[in-house]
């Protein structure tokens, strides 16, 4: 009867340390930030014609995101507004630039300054911030307003 019971305890025992060694190996990968799948966040900005984004920039210091639009169409365009969803729903980014009331030229750039200070964690520089753009702007000779989104991803910058 004895011996029934030790053979038991030590298969236990056997995949007692293995689950140990395990955790042990889980718990190593974790401190080292393998499962922080913010750290590898790829930094990108995509936008729908007629615009491209030259540059951006997410700053810390000042809690603002830079967008650097170029026209790519064809006639002058007037921007009335870029605004930045946060994907998250939390917050929103709303443009405080003042754009050139005579229009983007074809083939012009023009920096949009967004307002991120309701983002919560925009202030911590290495995090991920990513976002759904929306630009509203209008033709020449045209009063009807149009749209182009895009996405907007990246690491905020110290």
């Amino acid at each position: 009867m004895q011996r029934k019971g030790q053979a038991a305890m030590e298969f236990l025992m056997t995949y007692g340390w293995a689950i140990l060694a395990a955790i042990i190996a889980i718990g190593v990968l974790a401190y080292f930030g393998v499962f922080s799948p913010g750290k590898f966040t790829p930094s990108a900005t995509v936008v729908n014609p007629p615009f491209y984004a030259n540059a951006w920039n997410m700053d810390k210091s000042t809690n603002n995101v830079s967008i650097e639009l170029k026209n790519n169409g064809g006639e002058t365009l007037t921007i009335s507004s870029v605004a930045i969803a946060v994907t998250d729903g939390a917050a929103s980014c709303i443009s405080d630039t003042t754009f050139a009331a005579l229009g983007l030229a074809p083939s012009g750039t023009e920096v949009a300054e967004l307002d991120c200070s309701a983002v919560p964690g925009l202030d911590a520089a290495g995090q991920p911030f990513k976002g759904d753009v929306t630009i509203t702007y209008t033709k020449a000779g045209s009063t009807l307003s149009l749209t182009s989104t895009g996405t907007i991803a990246g690491t905020i910058a110290p």
